[in-house]
């Protein structure tokens, strides 16, 4: 039977009349005072005063199938008690606009075909036991009846006017859209050279360097959209509740951040991948909020590398060494920072002198006064700038969260396809990871994770055990095992042996470090290598100090000339770790603890730690401690950066190991963000010197547990349990958001099983931290922080027990799949979309609440029922 024949065959003279049986006659007007009607009040067969009976709406079903039947030929092939069951299918059908949920324009957008299959959705049972000509019949006869509903909604004397109504409002919206897209648009004399701009910062900032994969015959450079891996950052003032959101959204809602991570945490890569994306304008829904920036990439180290003032913008690109910079049509800065089309991307406080940063503050407070309304990220290490250093100039402060597991494994998996090795080394690096406590803590940043990816392929699965050791172990791989075991060396060519690689990079990183730079310029590093030189006669006979120079920026691994005329280091970190044994070596102790209140010289210090011998440790921590003793200003920094040391402090005096913890456990516990950075920054053993909940305050315990929560380590655990039964919802957040850092079962039992449930979000990042809140009761209030299924989340969280969910928003996600939870009442969504579509939550019968971020703009809720509030709300607090 060809199904699009019954439709045809129905006329409109015989199915109109039987359709309009269905509705209630409507008075005029455009429906303006009262809110929208649903199709449900429209239907005669429903409510107190029903004009048609359910024996009327059986008769309108059997008069339909019959005129179908007969019209089609098919009366003589069904059986009458087969067609009789089509007519009770289609009543059943056709009974089920009583419970619409939307009005009659909504239902018209729809279209017939989709109110069709609504509708048979509704009643899914109407059709078992029916041959496969009798479901074609209902199903075919179920259209052209909606078909002629649509018709009846155009012809009410409402519908007129209620679409002019709703186009009205939608094109109200989408126009302010558009305004804004234009707004962005720059103008025709522009254009052509902002094409240009653009495809020179996809190129030059499109590509990743890739700790390692230099080893193989990966190439040698990585695309950034195979290489980015995208962290969290956690938002929030010292005294909010944290909260994760991707770090690459953090100026979706914001037009002003400063960004903290420690060093190797990805800040770098970060802004690449801002720039890159605007860019290229390909640009997915999560981040449209870049759409038609302009972006500039402000390394502060190359914009002072020799004493350099900051630049105004109209010098932003020459300042950069831009090729194309002479060639920005005149004041084309000034017109984009004008038209709020900016993103600034101000990158590496920490990178210039303690005391040029009170200067580069000004700098940027004069920009963001001349030009307020653009986008602005500024990223430093923690303990560069003090808290609130920028709040005043209305600056989000948010810090980039240490790796989860999830990113760690992620990173390895990626690492190793990249560098084209098969997957048992990543399966077995995966299980060192778990397995080894020490080698756990130190893959907590991407630079670490690269420096072990590739001393596990490099060492065929043997790794070191501790920071220094993956760090020598590094410099002899890049500086002389990877061109002997690759036959790079020929015959004439410059040979230098690992030891003397290190004595010429160590000077050039001790030279920055002692002279506050990140960059030095290449003539001052060739002029270095003369001076160094005449004492390496080996050396010095190969060749001149520009070729040593040249070979050694090319064969190292270590240096690069990120632009003209210009060298630094691959990564801060091994500046500072080269740099500290250039200093132990020179015995320079004295200027070391003169130096060390300065934050640039933290790695440094504890570097030095490392290298220096029994009695050198001895002469360095103990100087830290007397200095701290008698400096009023600088104690606290100097005593805990004493305590950090004695991670590194492999073999220490007991009396002086003892002096040093004494100072410590003095300035515990802390009492500020920053003082609850500084301690973690110690490393875990500062986890034997926090106490537990008994007599501190409110505030003091909840800075203790931030500082904990920083060392995902198993023996933050114990620690973290101790205040586990505390009221304070800022603990018991920071307690439930931490879940995924650490081991799932045991943290689960032994701090998520005893936290207060009142006003509490517990976080759930997979589907086993959601079975594992199951498996002791359940709770009512949830926020996704991971990547969970529907199917996963039905299956693993009780529906009895859910009654607030706070989920991120997708683009073309559809909640219908909530109706299994009948006590959700509240739903939160953060999201960086545009737009969030909130109508597929209609058949969530139990929801009363939708909240929303305050920058969003919300559609579909004309599709709710009445009762169900929408709420903007900021959501940087839990």
């Amino acid at each position: 039977m060809e199904a699009a024949a019954i439709g045809a065959r129905l006329a409109s003279s015989v199915v109109a009349p039987l359709i309009k049986r269905l509705f209630v006659a409507d008075g005029p007007g455009a429906g303006l005072v009262d809110k929208p009607l649903r199709v449900s009040k429209l239907v005669s067969f429903k409510g107190e005063k029903r004009v048609l009976s359910d024996e009327d709406l059986h008769k309108i079903a059997e008069e339909l199938v019959n005129r179908a039947a007969q019209s089609t030929g098919v009366k003589e092939r069904l059986p009458a008690y087969e067609q009789r069951a089509v007519a009770h299918a289609v009543a059943d059908s056709l009974r089920s606009l009583g419970y619409i949920d939307m009005d009659d324009v909504q239902a018209v957008q729809l279209g017939h075909l989709a109110l069709s299959r609504h509708l048979r959705s509704q009643s899914p049972s109407a059709t078992l036991g029916l041959s496969s000509d009798a479901v074609t019949l209902h199903a075919s006869v179920l259209d052209t009846a909606c078909l002629h509903i649509l018709q009846f909604f155009t012809q009410r004397s409402t519908f007129v006017a209620r679409t002019l109504i709703e186009h009205s409002r939608r094109i109200e919206e989408l126009s302010l859209k558009i305004d804004s897209l234009i707004a962005r648009t720059p103008s025709p004399a522009d254009g052509p050279f902002e094409e240009r701009y653009a495809e020179y910062i996809a190129s030059k900032h499109g590509k990743l360097t890739i700790f390692g994969l230099d080893l193989s015959e990966a190439p040698e450079n990585w695309p950034l959209d195979a290489a980015y891996l995208s962290l969290d950052a956690a938002g929030g003032r010292t005294h909010d509740l944290p909260t994760l959101l991707p770090a690459d959204h953090i100026l979706a809602g914001r037009d002003r951040v400063l960004l903290r991570g420690v060093a190797g945490s990805g800040k770098t890569t970060l802004v690449q991948w801002l720039a890159v994306s605007t860019a290229r304008k390909a640009l997915d829904e999560r981040l449209l909020y870049l759409y038609g920036l302009v972006p500039f990439v402000l390394p502060l180290r190359t914009l002072t590398r020799g004493g350099a003032k900051l630049p105004t913008p109209d010098g932003f690109l020459a300042a950069v060494d831009c090729p194309i910079a002479n060639l920005q049509p005149t004041g084309w800065i000034d017109r984009v920072l004008r038209s709020k089309r900016g993103l600034i991307l101000i990158d590496g406080i920490d990178e210039i002198p303690e005391s040029e940063r009170q200067e580069a503050r000004r700098w940027l407070q004069e920009l963001v006064s001349a030009y307020p309304n653009n986008r602005w990220l500024v990223t430093s290490r923690p303990s560069a700038v003090r808290q609130d250093w920028l709040v005043g100039d209305d600056f989000a402060e948010l810090d980039l969260a240490p790796m989860s597991r999830e990113n760690v494994v992620e990173f390895i998996k990626r690492w190793h396809k990249a560098a084209g090795i098969g997957d048992r080394y990543a399966t077995d690096l995966l299980q060192s990871v778990r397995d080894k406590q020490d080698l756990g803590r130190l893959a907590t940043n991407p630079l670490m994770c690269a420096l072990i990816c590739a001393l596990h392929q490099d060492r065929r699965g043997y790794l070191p055990d501790d920071r220094k050791e993956i760090y020598d172990a590094a410099l002899s791989m890049l500086l002389s095992r990877r061109d002997r075991e690759r036959g790079i060396y020929k015959p004439g060519t410059i040979r230098i042996g690992e030891e003397h690689h290190i004595q010429l990079i160590q000077k050039l990183a001790y030279w920055m470090i002692r002279n506050g730079r990140s960059e030095m310029d290449r003539a001052d590093a060739i002029e270095l290598l003369e001076h160094a030189l005449p004492a390496m006669p080996k050396i010095a006979d190969q060749g001149t100090a520009e070729e040593i120079y040249r070979h050694l920026l090319i064969r190292s691994g270590l240096l690069r000339e990120p632009s003209t005329g210009s060298m630094d280091f691959i990564h801060r970190t091994f500046q500072d770790y080269l740099g500290a044994k250039a200093a132990v070596e020179g015995l320079d102790f004295d200027f070391l603890i003169a130096h060390a209140h300065l934050d640039q010289w933290e790695d440094v210090i504890r570097m030095s730690v490392a290298h220096a011998r029994i009695m050198e440790r001895t002469r360095l921590l103990t100087g830290l401690i007397e200095r701290g003793d008698t400096s009023e200003k600088d104690s606290r920094r100097l005593h805990l950066l004493a305590a950090a040391c004695l991670e590194h402090a492999t073999e220490l005096n007991p009396d002086v190991r003892m002096e040093v913890e004494q100072r410590a456990a003095a300035l515990i516990p802390p009492r500020s963000a920053d003082q609850a950075r500084a301690l973690a920054d110690v490393g875990p053993v500062v986890l034997d010197l926090l106490p537990g909940p008994q007599a501190l305050s409110d505030d003091e315990a909840y800075f203790t547990v931030l500082s904990a929560t920083r060392l995902p380590t198993d023996a933050a655990i114990s620690v973290l349990a101790q205040y586990r039964d505390l009221s304070d919802l800022r603990v018991r957040s920071e307690l439930a958001r931490v879940w995924s850092r650490f081991e799932c079962d045991r943290f689960a039992e032994e701090v998520i099983a005893h936290l207060g449930e009142e006003d509490l979000y517990f976080c759930v990042s997979n589907a086993q931290e959601l079975h594992a809140l199951r498996r002791f009761g359940g709770r009512s209030r949830i926020r996704v922080t991971g990547t969970i299924t529907p199917e996963e989340f039905q299956t693993a969280c009780d529906p009895s027990r859910l009654t607030h969910l706070w989920v991120e928003a997708e683009s073309g996600a559809t909640w219908e799949w909530l109706a299994y939870f009948p006590n959700l009442n509240t739903i939160t969504f953060e999201s960086p979309l545009a737009s969030i579509d909130v109508s597929s939550l209609k058949k969530v019968r139990s929801l009363r609440t939708i909240r929303l971020p305050e920058e969003s703009v919300f559609v579909g809720s004309e599709a709710l029922p009445p009762s169900t509030k929408i709420v903007r709300a900021c959501l940087t607090t839990t």
